[in-house]
């Protein structure tokens, strides 16, 4: 009876507990959940940029333009723009689309943008030739010479010409002077600075304006204001108006039995005062 007894309440001892593995005693101090979501967090994040950039940066495959093309065609501008397909449509180089198209013949204005998903836009505006530069150079309506050999000159453009160098000068005189030709009912046919720094000019009706080193706004005023009343009035008799006169003009006629005639505020031909090269 004893021994039963006995067992009985060695089954009530308290058992002396063991100490826990390392690798448990780890294991519940690291909450391996929670670093698992923060560690694949980053991973997403950068995956899903990579591939964002990936589709933002796909090759260039579309060139879609703008403009009038009279001078300038979509095919030069498609061969401008070719080296600069292969880069991406993030990673494209505008500017340099925009040097080369820039640099072809007739440009004047380029505008390049980006346009989603891997195309290009170029807007072009062209260069409008006001005018002729020593029989094949083209100036703009800026004064500006666009093209010093050009392959073909418009045979209506006014011709201008003068020493190297000197093209924005004489296109700025015949810029501003053309539109009060114009309003006198006049144009200009040529324009001319020579090597001494004197100027002639033709008028459309073949009469050819003799203006001299100085004063050149004034006198062309003066021409306007009293020569061309004289012109008007013998269309086909005058070779040329010299206007290098202090007090009035002189007029030369093609024929030698043609009038002589003067407006009735200018002075008789006796009283002109004839300012040569040295003081005109």
């Amino acid at each position: 009876m004893i021994p039963s007894v006995l067992y009985r309440r060695n089954r009530f001892k308290r058992r002396e507990r063991t100490a826990p593995a390392p690798w448990r005693r780890l294991h519940t101090l690291i909450d391996w959940r929670r670093l698992a979501h923060k560690s694949l967090l980053p991973a997403l994040i950068v995956a899903g940029l990579a591939a964002l950039a990936w589709a933002l940066n796909r090759p260039l495959s579309v060139v879609s333009m703008d403009g009038s093309f009279q001078r300038v065609s979509p095919v030069e501008i498609e061969k401008a723009v070719a080296p600069y397909l292969a880069s991406g449509f993030m990673s494209a180089n505008l500017d340099a689309i925009q040097g080369a198209v820039q640099a072809l013949p007739w440009v004047d204005q380029v505008r390049v943008q980006r346009r989603w998903p891997t195309g290009v836009r170029v807007t072009v505006i062209e260069q409008t030739a006001a005018a002729s530069w020593d029989g094949s150079g083209l100036v703009n309506t800026r004064g500006a010479l666009f093209i010093a050999a050009a392959a073909h000159v418009p045979a209506e453009l006014p011709r201008l010409s003068g020493p190297p160098g000197t093209e924005p000068q004489v296109a700025q005189l015949y810029l501003r002077t053309q539109p009060r030709m114009i309003d006198a009912g006049m144009r200009i046919a040529a324009l001319r600075l020579d090597d001494r720094g004197a100027w002639e000019m033709d008028v459309a009706s073949g009469v050819t304006v003799r203006l001299g080193r100085n004063q050149i706004d004034a006198r062309i005023d003066r021409f306007i204001r009293s020569a061309a009343p004289v012109m008007a009035r013998h269309p086909n008799e005058i070779a040329y108006v010299d206007m290098r006169y202090a007090n009035g003009f002189a007029v030369g006629w093609r024929t030698a039995s043609a009038p002589v005639s003067a407006p009735a505020t200018a002075p008789a031909p006796a009283a002109l005062k004839h300012h040569d090269d040295t003081q005109a």
